[in-house]
């Protein structure tokens, strides 16, 4: 893999995801805003993260929370003004902390004015999206939706447009010059307010090959003509060339059902398309095809999955929760015995990796999947339709319930609990999403109290990181073990680091490297015959 002799800003950043509607509401209306995240300026330095990846904050209907986007160049009102962006990024740059926006470009809202002008017989914002009549049955093609169902709608004129996702999310036709113009303008407009990247929503599917029938498949019938195609690379190139390579950027992107190889190629510096992308493959390590049915999880494959993605990506965006995911310490931890050990161990092992590393907003406090009592507590569109999906294949209510209580988005999109009150500190008013009764311990204001809190685990994690060539810098390897026992080393030329993660609820006996233990759940420097207790986390520095 190239190298850049260049240092860039991004290679040791640590990025921290807002999700604005559940982060921090400033005016009582029970919605997070950007004068809401600005107030929090202060605790994110103090956690010691140097960047905010912000969640969609554009003019939209909100029918997928921000992901359907009306107007690129405009502010939800529901979340401030344009001023108030102003003044957070100018802000958050005072404080040394940068901006990554998100970047959604493989559809837009059904309520954009490009739409709109289509569905009213526009010829030119017709040829924006993928248009087409039935060709004498019911939907142009067989391919299937993201979001389940079909993935064409019909139209009041009776002909139908294509949506990879929801009805209310049309996909853009990029055969079309005039969408390449129309979003490299949008890129550079918020390039020059000063932002300093994109998070790239489901970049891999933007540029469809054609629209013919595709194979059967049981999650995404069509998806061979739209996943990682030729046009898509070429797109992704141009806007580097165009656009991203005049600024000091960072480009992350989200890959669908992406594998080492298509990740190589978007990622390859020489080729100049990403700077790294979100693989999903250990957050479906529980999933039987679809996340919504599940298998038993085992640490071991976990182990294995992470492995392989570092030794594949040169610079790999490691993550284990946002804000289409459960909660981590649920996902792959124990909240019943080992709640504040599973989410220390967490912490420390994605701050150990080689790479970039993100933390959801909560995930530095432990936060845990919602409470919902449910269906009805769910807003979540993605569930809404999985719901739907479910009911035509005859599942009853109570399996239902359960598949989609555990797995929805909305466990990871209750508010931030900064404190115990019954607004947990998020909102004067009633919250658009149930908070966690969990707040009553699981907060900001109780655990910066605590010096051993899983808050305060993170900002010694961070620090340590930061003070570590061997983390920021150096190699990565993996050291033979039991298999669900994750032992590998961090090493530059200065140090190397045994990184030891206990990924069960038993204890485990291992062998020891090293001289010292130097970081970790406990703090002990003992050895214990080197024995890790349940979701134990150590480092271990030796001499070189």
């Amino acid at each position: 893999m190239a190298t850049s002799s260049t240092k860039k800003w991004w290679k040791n950043a640590i990025i921290y995801q807002i999700y604005p509607r559940s982060f921090c509401d400033s005016n009582g209306d029970g919605i997070g805003d950007i004068p809401g995240i600005i107030s929090k300026l202060p605790y994110l330095k103090d956690l010691g993260i140097d960047a905010i990846w912000l969640s969609p904050v554009y003019s939209s209907p909100g029918y997928d929370n921000g992901y359907d986007i009306s107007d690129y160049k405009n502010i939800n009102p529901e979340f401030g003004t344009m001023e108030d962006m102003d003044r957070l990024i100018s802000r958050a740059k005072r404080l040394g902390i940068k901006i990554v926006m998100d970047l959604v470009i493989n559809h837009t809202s059904d309520e954009h004015e490009w739409f709109q002008k289509a569905l009213a017989g526009d010829p030119k914002y017709r040829d924006y999206y993928y248009f087409r009549d039935g060709n004498g049955r019911k939907y142009p093609n067989n391919w299937g939706s993201f979001f389940g169902g079909r993935a064409w709608s019909k139209t009041e004129n009776g002909d139908y447009y294509l949506h990879l996702f929801s009805d209310k999310q049309p996909d853009l036709n990029w055969h079309n010059p005039d969408v390449y113009e129309e979003m490299t303008s949008v890129m550079q407009f918020w390039l020059d307010k000063g932002i300093a990247g994109f998070r790239c929503d489901v970049i891999n599917v933007i540029f469809k090959d054609n629209l013919e029938d595709g194979k059967q498949h049981l999650a995404l019938t069509g998806r061979e003509h739209y996943l990682n195609t030729d046009g898509c690379h070429d797109l992704i190139r141009r806007f580097n060339d165009d656009v991203w390579s005049k600024y000091k950027t960072f480009i992350v992107g989200e890959a669908v059902c992406i594998n080492p190889d298509n990740a190589k190629l978007l990622t390859d510096e020489d080729r100049k398309e990403l700077d790294t992308v979100f693989f999903f493959e250990h957050m479906d390590v529980d999933s039987r095809i679809v996340k919504w049915f599940k298998k038993k999880y085992h640490p071991s494959k976990f182990i294995r999955i992470i492995d392989k993605w570092q030794n594949t990506l040169e610079v790999p965006a490691n993550y284990f929760e946002n804000h289409d995911q459960i909660r981590s310490v649920n996902h792959f931890g124990n909240t019943e015995k080992y709640w504040e050990k599973s989410a220390k161990l967490l912490c420390g092992l994605n701050l150990s990796l080689r790479g970039v590393p993100f933390i959801y907003e909560g995930e530095e406090i432990g936060m845990t999947n919602g409470d919902f009592r449910g269906l009805r507590d769910i807003k979540d569109v993605e569930s809404f339709n999985i719901n739907q999906s479910m009911k035509r294949l005859l599942l009853t209510h109570s399996v239902r319930r359960k598949l989609i209580l555990r797995t929805s988005r909305d466990n990871a999109r209750t508010p931030v609990q900064w404190n115990s009150s019954e607004g947990a500190g998020f909102t004067t008013g009633e919250p658009w999403l149930k908070i966690n009764d969990n707040k009553s311990f699981i907060n900001v204001e109780d655990e910066s109290k605590d010096e051993n809190s899983i808050l305060n685990f993170y900002k010694s994690m961070i620090e340590f990181r930061k003070g570590s060539q061997a983390i920021q810098e150096g190699t990565y390897r993996r050291v033979a073990s039991p298999g669900d026992v994750y032992i590998f080393t961090r090493e530059s030329d200065e140090e190397r680091l045994y990184i030891y993660c206990n990924l069960t609820s038993m204890n485990k006996v291992v062998e020891f490297y090293g001289d010292r233990i130097i970081f970790g759940n406990y703090g002990e420097d003992e050895r214990l015959d080197f024995m890790l207790k349940p979701y134990e986390f150590r480092i271990v520095v030796s001499n070189i």
